[in-house]
């Protein structure tokens, strides 16, 4: 006989969003330095930037934003 076991079982869901979340990029200060100087100066469109780096346009000012102000008043 086969015994049950204690554990729940892993909804599909469950185990697409625990894939997504350990395999999720990780930007070091450096990256996300240059990435918002890339932004600030204007040459290539934030759109076409975030396509570049792989960052959707929406995390662009939530996560580079408030670093890109201190680099943007550091800078001037």
């Amino acid at each position: 006989m086969r015994q049950k076991s204690n554990s729940t079982p892993v909804t599909s869901e469950k185990l697409v969003r625990d894939i997504r979340r350990a395999t999720r990029k990780q930007y070091s200060a450096e990256e996300k330095i240059r990435i918002i100087l890339d932004g600030l100066r204007g040459e290539t469109p934030i759109p076409e930037l975030c396509r570049r780096e792989g960052i959707a346009e929406s995390m662009y000012p939530q996560a580079f934003g408030r670093l890109g102000l201190i680099v943007a008043t550091a800078a001037t």
